[in-house]
C-alpha cells in the first residue's frame, strides 16, 4: 500500500478531474448534442447537412461541473483506495474464500461510483440542459437552467439511477482491465530496463495508455446506455405536464419540453429509441464518446497517478530527512560509561528494604 494519506488521494483526484475537464468538455458538449432527442430538430438542415450551430457554445455549463466534480472525484479515489486495499487485506493469499485481483477491482470501482454518482448527479443534469441551450442567449448557461429547478430541486437528483446505471458497468469494465493494463506494462518496463518505474512523467504515461485503451473499449460497449442516462437527464428540467395541457397540444420552450414525461424508466425510453432510430440510435455518438473516453480516462488516470506518486515521493522524502526525529532514543545511552560517582552511590535505606 502507498504512503499517500486521504488528502492526498483527495487532491489528486481534484487535480485530475479539473485538468481533464477544461480539455475534453467541448467533445462532451458534442456528444450530449448527437444523443440529445432533438438533435435532428435543432442541428440538422432540411437537406440532412449539419448546422454550425452543433459547434457553437461547446463550454456551455463547464462551470457547474467544474465546481461539483472537484469533491466528487475526491470522493471516488479515496473510496476506491480504501475499499480496494481493505478488499485485498480481508481475503489474504492462502484463504479458502478465493477473490481475484479483477473482481476486486471492479467492487472496489463500483461502490466508489455509487458515492460519486451522489455527488455528481446535480451537476450533470444542469450540465447536459446547458449544453443544449441556444448559445446566442447572454448570461451564464448553467443559472439559466437552475432557474428551471427552483420549485421542484429535487429533480436535480433524477438522473441519479441512470448515471449510476451507466457508470457502474462502465467502471466494472475500465477498472479490472485497467489495473491489468497498468501492471502488465509496468512488468515489461522494469523487465526491459532491469529497474522498476520511480519516474513520475513516465509512470503517468503508462497509466494514461493503460486508461485509454480499457477507458474506449468501455464507453463503446456502454453507449447505449449513456445514451437513455443523456435523454432522461434532458428531460429532468421539464415540467410533468397535465393531461389538459398535452390534449391541447401547448408548446413550449426546449427547457421545458422533455420526453413527454420526464419520470419515464431507462427501458421505456430505451424502447422509444429503438422504435425511432432503430440499434443504430442507441449507439449514436459511440465513435466520440469512445475517442473523447480514450483521452479524458488516459489523462484523467494520468493526472491522477502522477500528482499521487509525487505526493508519496514527496511525503517519503520528508520522513527521510526527518529520519533522526523518528529514532528510538529509549535505547541510546547518554555518556561514554559508568561514572564514578555511580560506582561510589550506595543504596538507601528505604531503597534496600
Amino acid at each position: 500500500m502507498s504512503s499517500n494519506t486521504n488528502l492526498d488521494i483527495w487532491f489528486a483526484g481534484a487535480f485530475a478531474a479539473f485538468s481533464v475537464d477544461l480539455l475534453v468538455y467541448p467533445l462532451d458538449t458534442l456528444k450530449t448534442r448527437l444523443q440529445s432527442q432533438d438533435y435532428e430538430k435543432l442541428y440538422k438542415n432540411a437537406n440532412g447537412t449539419t448546422k454550425r450551430s452543433l459547434f457553437r457554445g461547446l463550454y456551455q455549463g463547464v462551470g457547474s461541473i467544474i465546481l461539483i466534480t472537484i469533491p466528487s472525484s475526491g470522493a471516488f479515489f479515496t473510496t476506491y483506495e480504501a475499499l480496494k486495499y481493505s478488499l485485498d487485506d480481508a481475503v489474504p493469499p492462502n484463504s479458502t474464500l478465493y477473490l481475484p485481483k479483477p473482481a476486486i477491482h471492479a467492487l472496489a470501482s463500483g461502490g466508489a461510483e455509487l458515492v460519486s454518482c451522489a455527488i455528481l448527479t446535480p451537476a450533470e443534469v444542469l450540465k447536459q440542459n446547458a449544453q443544449m441551450l441556444s448559445s446566442g442567449k447572454k448570461g451564464s448557461t448553467s443559472l439559466q437552467v437552475l432557474k428551471t429547478f427552483q420549485k421542484q430541486p429535487a429533480k436535480l437528483w433524477r438522473g441519479y439511477t441512470a448515471l449510476a446505471a451507466r457508470n457502474l458497468p462502465f467502471t466494472g469494465l475500465q477498472f479490472p482491465a485497467f489495473e491489468s493494463l497498468k501492471n502488465y506494462f509496468m512488468a515489461r518496463r522494469k523487465s526491459k530496463k532491469g529497474a522498476p518505474v520511480d519516474g513520475i512523467m513516465e509512470r503517468a504515461g503508462i497509466t494514461a495508455m493503460s486508461a485509454g485503451i480499457a477507458g474506449s473499449g468501455a464507453a463503446w460497449i456502454t453507449t447505449p446506455i449513456d445514451v437513455v442516462k443523456t435523454r432522461i437527464m434532458l428531460a429532468a428540467s421539464g415540467d410533468d405536464p397535465p393531461a389538459k395541457q398535452e390534449a391541447k397540444g401547448k408548446q413550449s420552450s426546449f427547457l421545458m419540453h422533455g420526453i413527454q414525461s420526464s419520470r419515464k424508466s431507462g427501458f421505456t425510453v430505451a424502447k422509444e429509441i429503438l422504435k425511432t432510430d432503430g440499434v443504430r440510435g442507441l449507439f449514436r455518438g459511440a465513435l466520440l464518446r469512445g475517442c473523447w473516453t480514450a483521452l479524458g480516462s488516459g489523462l484523467y488516470l494520468g493526472c491522477y497517478e502522477g500528482g499521487r506518486f509525487y505526493l508519496e515521493s514527496a511525503r517519503e522524502k520528508k520522513k527521510e530527512g526527518d529520519h533522526l526525529m523518528q529514532r528510538d532514543w529509549s535505547k541510546v545511552k547518554v555518556g561514554i560509561g559508568p561514572s564514578r560517582s555511580q560506582d561510589s552511590v550506595k543504596k538507601s535505606a528505604w531503597q534496600e528494604d
